[in-house]
């Protein structure tokens, strides 16, 4: 009976084959490995950049307290202005769906007055994966201003306020220019109190019930008060 004997030849073969898609893994994990480390850098400086135009935006913010007459604030009190971190999973791309045929209606105040406004769009969009609905409007006051003729307005609710924020809600201003093939990002890292958080006397508009999140945004401005 003949002895089979392997084929020495295909032996060293398979082994250089063997070697070589060892060697192209270890490269295709190394590459692998190059690439997260990249994209979780790009992905740290995103949001460190994010960070900082926050903190510019909230430097803005307190500086504009400092340059008009009728402000609640001195110098001296923006130290008792807190917000949360900033989070980029509250800056949201909502979906503009105009109301063209809207009408005037009287906005009630914190102070027992009203301003008219006119319902502008309803913005539809996506937060930590389930969908929610705001309203926005312009204030026909102020659409007499040159400055302030392209102003939106958007007053909320939600459910940190009482607690960790403003019990009457929070504003966020956009600009008739932010909406772009029917789309505008709501940044509620800008989220802001009124003035009426902070001293008596101002005509803060209430936001309406529609605008009532049953969600807490955690994002934004908090409460006004001494260092937490």
């Amino acid at each position: 009976m003949a002895t089979v004997f392997p084929d020495l030849n295909w032996f060293q073969i398979s082994k250089h084959h063997a070697a070589v898609h060892l060697m192209h893994q270890k490269n295709k994990n190394r590459i692998a490995g190059m690439l997260f480390a990249l994209f979780a850098s790009l992905s740290g400086f995103s949001q460190t950049s994010y960070s900082r135009a926050i903190a510019a935006h909230r430097e803005e913010y307190k500086a504009e307290f400092l340059k008009s007459a009728k402000s609640p604030l001195k110098k001296e009190d923006l130290k008792n202005l807190h917000f949360y971190d900033p989070d980029s999973s509250y800056r949201v791309e909502a979906t503009v769906q105009r109301t063209p045929n809207a009408e005037p209606f009287e906005l009630p105040t914190y102070d027992g007055q009203k301003k008219t406004y006119v319902q502008y769009a309803v913005l539809a969009f996506q937060l930590k994966g389930k969908p929610y609905q705001l309203t926005i409007y312009r204030s026909l006051q102020l659409a007499r201003l040159p400055q302030y003729r392209d102003y939106l307005f958007l007053p909320f609710k939600d459910a940190t306020n009482g607690q960790e924020t403003y019990g009457g809600g929070r504003y966020i201003d956009l600009r008739l220019g932010e909406i772009k093939n029917g789309k505008v990002e709501i940044d509620f890292n800008k989220a802001y109190n009124p003035y009426c958080a902070y001293s008596d006397g101002y005509a803060c508009p209430i936001p309406p019930k529609d605008n009532h999140l049953a969600v807490a945004i955690k994002a934004g401005e908090k409460n006004y008060g001494k260092a937490e």
